[in-house]
């Protein structure tokens, strides 16, 4: 991993980690006295209650493993939706091992997984969050009837 792929894993690490909740009032206007819920603390006529009041806890993002249909390969996807993944990262392997097989267009259980392929091809199988790749149109849908690791029927976008 090169030195600057490094620091930017590094910085969303540290970012990501548990942060406590900004304190209700921290700074507000009592003269940079906290001030409680509800307005105590002097405050300059006309500036509103002096509480500042929490942010709300934003999740980092998990990537998941998506399939890259140009290169037949499962990669982390960084940030997608809509079906689709618009920032791969590192080969990786679905938890469930369930891989999409471009040379006959299905599902199939993959008993060894090499840099994001498939090497040893096993039975058929349905992804466990049921979102599966449609090669008519190139996108991830939840798969509304599914047999023998096809679907025939595909629902709403999903994400990858």
């Amino acid at each position: 991993m090169s030195s600057l792929a490094f620091v930017a894993v590094a910085a969303v690490a540290f970012a990501c980690g548990n942060k406590p909740p900004l304190a209700s009032g921290a700074g507000g206007a009592g003269g940079g006295k906290p001030t409680k819920p509800g307005g105590g603390g002097a405050q300059p006529p006309g500036s509103g209650s002096g509480v500042v009041g929490s942010a709300p806890d934003v999740g980092c993002l998990t990537p998941t493993c998506a399939y890259h249909a140009g290169t037949a390969t499962y990669f982390s996807c960084l940030a997608g939706g809509a079906g689709a993944c618009f920032h791969f990262g590192a080969p990786c392997a679905p938890a469930d091992s369930c891989m999409y097989d471009v040379g006959d267009r299905t599902y199939k259980q993959c008993s060894s997984i090499v840099e994001g392929q498939c090497k040893q091809w096993g039975a058929a199988c349905a992804p466990a969050n049921g979102c599966m790749f449609s090669p008519a149109d190139g996108l991830h849908h939840k798969c509304e009837a599914v047999s023998g690791g096809t679907c025939s029927r595909y629902g709403a976008l999903c994400a990858p």
